[in-house]
């Protein structure tokens, strides 16, 4: 990896545009496993997207820059891939969350229900009474978030913990949204308090940011930092393989307009605690509470001995992207899917150019699966190509 260092671009096969999880993932496979030369440039001033980690300089607590980042896959392939790079440890991710003052297990479980309606149900009661619940409103064939949700979990569920969260997470009426986004929260009738139900899960033990330095530190990758695509664009020989990351709209000059993109504000803030929530993740289901979540990120690597008068914790507040902001989700509404799919049109008349990652596939996909676009994309579109 030379980082920094102007190369040129003249002879250039392979250009790597952002240095996220898809962006390395691809560089690491062409490096080593095709044995070519791959520039990886990207605009910001580090490496790693928005999965980077940093220490902090006041405590050394690793801090995930931009947001909580739990690792969790289904897939072994994955899974093993990302261990040749690093080790893992077995943290498992827990949330509460705050409504109206009181604290409550998310996703919603057993212990929530109980502790919401002052009920000491059995599972089965829990079912039979939330199955009632659901029945008041039920929704046969739901056309957007609320109407899944309320057909998931009931409206007084629904109102406490999901909807005055999700208008403030994606600043978008919960009746615009797509109903596929609630599917991503689990539903439970069991005291199981565990987040994600995924075989493999943990943290990088050295963080995100010594992972992705391990699989960009390539003899055959150069890695240009500081540097807009848009600006060397020209620059780049016709024959070149470009993998884009970036948003595909931004690709087009937003042709067709912007897509639908939620951004993201963080407030960090050093406190003179040894903690400050007792959790990693605490979410504000409540709209009038301008943040939706506070990170406590100490809590991510119980195996490390960090300070123990000082704490750091994020508030995480909501954005609606634009032109001037970081896009991080996209929120795909109908509208957005139509324009999106205008988007594509144009990408398949770009034979040397592959859209890649949530941004560049305006897709929501957790690391794992980007990690596995990424690595499908290499042997299907790039490696095979690269035969012929």
């Amino acid at each position: 990896m030379d980082q920094g260092v102007n190369l040129g671009f003249i002879g250039l096969k392979y250009l790597v545009v952002g240095s996220g999880f898809f962006g390395t993932v691809i560089a690491e496979r062409i490096a080593n496993d095709l044995g070519e030369q791959v520039v990886v440039i990207d605009q910001r001033s580090h490496f790693g997207g928005n999965s980077f980690s940093a220490p902090d300089d006041a405590t050394g607590i690793d801090c995930h820059i931009y947001g909580s980042h739990i690792f969790h896959t289904k897939s072994s392939h994955v899974w093993e891939y990302i261990n040749r790079f690093c080790s893992f440890n077995s943290y498992r991710h827990k949330v509460l969350t705050n409504h109206s003052g009181n604290f409550y297990q998310m996703p919603v479980n057993l212990d929530t229900i109980n502790r919401f309606f002052g009920t000491a149900f059995s599972p089965a009661e829990a079912r039979a009474f939330v199955e009632e619940e659901i029945q008041r409103d039920y929704f046969a064939e739901p056309q957007n978030l609320e109407e899944k949700a309320i057909s998931l979990v009931g409206r007084r569920l629904y109102e406490a913990f999901i909807k005055g969260y999700t208008a403030k997470q994606w600043q978008t009426d919960p009746k615009l949204l797509p109903a596929d986004i609630i599917s991503r929260l689990p539903f439970r009738f069991s005291y199981k308090i565990d987040y994600f139900d995924d075989p493999w899960q943990g943290i990088p033990l050295e963080g995100y940011g010594a992972l992705f330095k391990r699989m960009l530190n390539q003899p055959n990758i150069d890695l240009l930092l500081d540097t807009d695509y848009f600006a060397i664009r020209s620059q780049i020989p016709a024959d070149c393989k470009v993998i884009f990351t970036g948003p595909i709209d931004r690709f087009f000059d937003y042709r067709f307009g912007i897509l639908g993109w939620r951004s993201l504000r963080f407030e960090k803030e050093v406190l003179p605690v040894s903690d400050f929530q007792g959790t990693t993740v605490m979410n504000y289901a409540d709209e009038k509470i301008p943040f939706t979540r506070i990170h406590e990120f100490r809590h991510y690597h119980d195996e490390r001995q960090y300070p123990g008068d000082k704490t750091v914790i994020y508030r995480e507040y909501s954005l609606t992207g634009t032109r001037d902001t970081d896009p991080y989700y996209p929120v795909n509404t109908s509208q957005d899917q139509n324009t999106y799919k205008q988007y594509c049109h144009l990408a398949g008349q770009e034979p040397n150019v592959l859209f890649g990652g949530r941004l560049g596939t305006y897709s929501y996909l957790d690391m794992d699966r980007v990690i596995l676009q990424a690595l499908e994309m290499y042997e299907s579109r790039i490696k095979v190509g690269s035969q012929m």
